[in-house]
């Protein structure tokens, strides 16, 4: 498997400062590219085979004014690359902990799902203890990428979308007030794009002591697309005006992101500004039998999946 991707991150038209970050971890090589690093990737980074660890894709939102909410994206994105990689940062604690925690029979989600665990850890104690982070947080939503699948990891409202022919498909579920009156029939969709509440999310990175992920699995066919956002991007543009465009970019990832990053922009751009996009290639991938894009969810009771397929691109029931 072979995985073409770009990714930018903008401020915005309003905002200061930018608050969001992102990452791309290739774990077979621990190569790395993250938004602090600017909108260009490292020629190695571009295309390359996907190997036996996989491949990690993380965008991250942060919040609580001035630059704690740069401080949290950045330590989300920095914390999940160094225990993945078994990096330092952890101030010395938990001494041998990654070979435990990441060993090789460890599902490469796991992983993630811990190492999202530890910097929503280190991002509270940072708010703590610092008085200019007090209240900080960020949201995460990341895709595990291997041989075996594509995995995606939930916390907040920054989303991720499959893309498959002329098809687009949220595959993350939103953590927020509006999504949670959605659910419970108290307000339409269409009601929730302009509530009051809109931007109020349940859980965040930092926010609290303790953090429960949302995990789940795509079926993923040659030439999928991947796309992650921070909700400055899906708060302006819908799953419809995102598939136009990457469409109309004729395949040029980098292309895409930049229109669709200017578009967000020309809606007012009120928000920092934030898409990672990666397609899946190679022949030992299945050319899609179908448009319709599956999504596997766990089920209330966490015992089981459920399996969410159609082939509109309204959110997940």
């Amino acid at each position: 498997m072979f995985i073409e991707l770009f990714a930018k991150t903008h401020v915005g038209r309003v905002r200061s400062g930018n608050e969001d970050n992102f990452l791309v971890l290739d774990l077979s090589t621990s190569k790395a590219w993250t938004g602090s690093q600017g909108d260009t990737p490292p020629a190695e980074m571009r295309r390359f085979e996907v190997g036996e660890k996989g491949l990690v894709l993380v965008v991250s939102d942060g919040m609580g004014g001035a630059l704690a909410g740069d401080v949290a994206s950045r330590m989300a994105v920095e914390t999940v690359r160094d225990m993945l990689t078994g990096g330092d940062e952890n101030d010395g604690e938990g001494e041998g902990e990654n070979e435990v925690l990441y060993g090789p029979d460890a599902p490469l989600v796991e992983c993630l799902k811990n190492a999202t665990d530890y910097a929503n850890f280190a991002i509270h104690r940072k708010s703590q203890e610092d008085p200019r982070c007090s209240g900080m947080g960020a949201t995460l939503t990341a895709a595990a990428v291997t041989h075996e699948g594509v995995s995606l990891l939930q916390v907040g409202d920054s989303r991720g979308y499959v893309l498959r022919g002329e098809r687009i498909k949220l595959a993350t579920k939103d953590q927020s007030l509006v999504q949670q009156l959605v659910d419970v029939g108290q307000i339409s969709e269409e009601e929730a794009e302009t509530h009051m509440f809109r931007n109020v999310i349940l859980q965040a990175l930092g926010a609290q002591p303790e953090l429960a992920p949302v995990t789940g699995r795509v079926r993923v066919f040659r030439g999928d697309l991947l796309l992650l956002c921070s909700d400055g991007l899906s708060g302006k543009l819908r799953g419809e005006d995102m598939l136009q465009i990457v469409a109309s970019s004729n395949g040029d990832l980098a292309r895409a992101c930049e229109a669709l990053v200017a578009e967000a922009n020309d809606r007012g751009g009120e928000d920092n500004i934030t898409v990672v996009l990666a397609r899946l290639t190679g022949d030992d991938l299945r050319s899609p039998d179908t448009d319709r894009i599956t999504v596997e969810l766990p089920s209330p009771d966490g015992d089981d999946t459920i399996s969410h397929e159609d082939d509109t691109t309204e959110r997940l029931a």
